[in-house]
């Protein structure tokens, strides 16, 4: 018999085991805790550390820094979308296996300014080898890519934020999904790249890390269809359908009613709990539940499908979460040691419960980002990204 399941029920599972329901205990690896996220989007870092931090009581920005820099039980690289995350080093292998079995679409830049497969893979050769003794800026790793490589790679016809990079920084994040380059600590204002902590064992192969890849997945944010985990990938609808249904044809995953839809869980992953957990929490940018747990229509009800989404992409603003589901927007702005949070509930009015709650969770990022925080009832008024 097919288990049918609600949004309440898969809500909660999902809060539970992103520890959001209630933070890691003291002590718990901060590895452990992003591996529960499957990663945290770490384009700007103090959104990650609130990710983080959020999820797990006791821990600070300062911790997450130290497990990045210092025991390097975490990783920064190109993860998921090819986007920036933190990633547990000890899972590294898995990632890289994952990420480059994943087929890729036509680029989008024009044929004289694309690479080559073989230039690609000359390109990643050629960081791989740059990248041996330390860090390197973007600049300084251009020269060695362009002194092993060949002239080409550094000609300037990739379009950028204020003018043209060179050819070589389009296989940047294919670098990184690689393992051949991470991010290393800043110089200065300077991002630097190095090379990942290395595994004895390497890559785990594509054969095997896709699947695993899937049933953490399903673990961490299933029910979910292949569409979703498609787009959680950014990775061809076609091709994760093909995955689903080898996976469901060898029993790795099966199949449930969610809401009167059919979608998967990992095999024999079929226990829910009873109802909806009730509680506040504050969600930085581009955080993992707010991006992958779908449908996003039940995740983003109402009004704040409108107001919490930039045409209906979720990240770009940090969310309020009200018994699991978005019920506004926040924004945060620091002052040397002080930060005000203003939180802008939609759709609702909060209860005196809420309210004390949302003093917690304001007191609770403040302590993250090692800031006295103060709370602000109000208009959001800045817009995505600010």
């Amino acid at each position: 018999m097919t288990v049918t399941v609600t949004w309440d029920r898969v809500s909660a599972r999902r809060l539970e085991r992103q520890f959001l329901d209630r933070p890691a205990e003291r002590g718990t690896p901060v590895g452990d805790v992003v591996g529960a996220m499957l990663g945290a989007h770490a384009q700007v870092l103090s959104a990650a550390e609130v990710s983080v931090g959020v999820r797990a009581a006791g821990v600070t920005r300062a911790d997450v820094r130290a497990a990045l820099w210092e025991d390097h039980s975490l990783v920064k690289t190109f993860g998921p979308r090819g986007t920036v995350h933190l990633l547990p080093a000890a899972e590294l292998p898995l990632w890289c296996g994952a990420l480059t079995a994943i087929p890729t679409g036509p680029s989008p830049l024009p044929p004289d300014v694309r690479v080559t497969e073989e230039q690609a893979e000359q390109i990643v050769a050629a960081i791989g080898d740059a990248l041996g003794g330390g860090c390197l800026t973007v600049e300084e790793l251009g020269e060695e890519v362009v002194a092993r490589t060949g002239s080409w790679a550094g000609d300037l016809v990739v379009p950028a934020f204020q003018g043209l990079w060179p050819r070589w920084r389009q296989v940047l994040h294919r670098a990184g999904q690689s393992g051949a380059l991470c991010f290393g600590p800043n110089r200065g204002r300077k991002v630097t790249y190095t090379r990942p902590p290395q595994s004895a064992a390497g890559p785990v192969p594509g054969a095997a890390a896709l699947p695993e890849l899937v049933r953490r997945y399903l673990r961490a944010y299933g029910p979910a269809t292949p569409r979703h985990f498609a787009k959680w990938l950014a990775a061809p609808a076609a091709w994760a359908l093909a995955l689903f249904a080898e996976l469901a044809e060898a029993g790795e995953v099966e199949e449930v009613a969610f809401e009167g839809a059919a979608a998967w869980v990992a095999a024999g992953d079929t226990e829910f709990p009873v109802g909806r957990l009730r509680g506040v929490r504050l969600l930085p940018y581009f955080d993992a539940y707010a991006i992958a747990a779908q449908p996003r229509e039940s995740l983003f009800p109402g009004e704040a499908y409108r107001r919490a989404l930039a045409g209906g992409q979720a990240g770009n603003y940090p969310v309020l979460l009200v018994d699991g589901v978005v019920a506004g927007v926040w924004h945060q702005r620091r002052r040397g040691r002080r930060t005000t949070v203003t939180v802008e509930p939609v759709g609702r009015r909060l209860t005196a419960r809420q309210e004390r709650e949302l003093g917690e969770q304001v007191e609770r990022v403040g302590e993250v980002l090692e800031a006295k925080a103060e709370l602000v009832v109000g208009e959001v008024t800045v817009g995505p990204h600010a």
